[in-house]
């Protein structure tokens, strides 16, 4: 396993993960029941302060169509040296890893959040990490859909998804949920912050959908956060979508830690 690194890791430090995974065809049956079965096996990591498992829609964006061949983790933990003694011990992730198409993860701090996930701040505790506006991004969206308002946002749904797909900058994209339908996130990477801030609050249909989120009250709570990548490995749609991205002169160069 390779990782590289894009920031400097200071291995005592809080850090958030996600692994994208896609099975083949003949592993779809343990990538759907992976979803339940694993879940007892988080309980109790050593330094795994928050986690999810989540099933994935279809495509780049949000779907009411699950892909049945891909599945993701989102953790949080006390340190970076927790993360990868996670990585490279657990049976858990190394079962995912031997049965997987393709696997992708990214080590991250978060910049800026605000809300909720599950009635807590699964970021709680960290200090707000620095990120150059003209660096790569992650940006993270979660909600739970009032299940009266499930249809005004499906509604809104595919003008957004159109036009986030049509955005130069936006480098990949997945949507993402614990349950179809009413709890729903999307996690997508950008080349800079002021294109993704543009796409969200410029004259949008992402934009007229928050207006409508707060005048109607489409969510009962809701997450978003931005975050820096410090490292990344493996490959997503055939390619790790950080590893070619730009840093600022500011930041330090690409070192690979095997």
């Amino acid at each position: 396993m390779v990782i590289k690194e894009v920031k400097a890791i200071d291995e005592r430090e809080p850090v958030v993960a996600f692994t994208l995974v896609r099975f083949p065809q003949q592993e779809r049956w343990y990538a759907m029941t992976g979803l339940g079965i694993h879940r007892p096996r988080l309980w109790c990591v050593p330094g795994l302060r928050f986690w999810r498992l989540l099933g994935v829609g279809q495509g780049q964006v949000f779907s009411p169509k699950m892909d049945m061949h891909r599945t993701a983790l989102f953790t949080v933990w006390d340190s970076w040296a927790d993360l990868k003694r996670f990585e490279m011990e657990s049976t858990l992730f190394a079962a995912l890893r031997s049965r997987a198409a393709e696997m992708w993860t990214v080590h991250m701090q978060p910049v800026c959040w605000h809300g909720e996930w599950g009635g807590r701040d699964p970021l709680s505790g960290f200090a707000a990490a620095f990120q150059s506006e003209q660096d790569p991004w992650i940006i993270l969206t979660r909600a739970t859909i009032r299940p009266l308002k499930l249809f005004a946002f499906l509604h809104a749904v595919p003008a957004i998804s159109a036009y986030l797909l049509q955005q130069e900058a936006l480098i990949n994209s997945v949507g993402i949920g614990e349950l179809p339908l009413f709890y729903q996130a999307t996690l997508s990477i950008w080349r800079n912050l002021p294109d993704a801030k543009s796409f969200a609050y410029g004259a949008t249909p992402h934009q007229e959908a928050i207006r409508r989120t707060r005048e109607e009250g489409w969510f009962l709570n809701e997450l978003f956060a931005r975050f820096r990548p410090i490292a990344s490995y493996g490959t997503w749609d055939g390619v790790d979508p950080l590893a070619t991205e730009p840093r600022s002169a500011r930041q330090p160069a690409t070192n690979d830690i095997v």
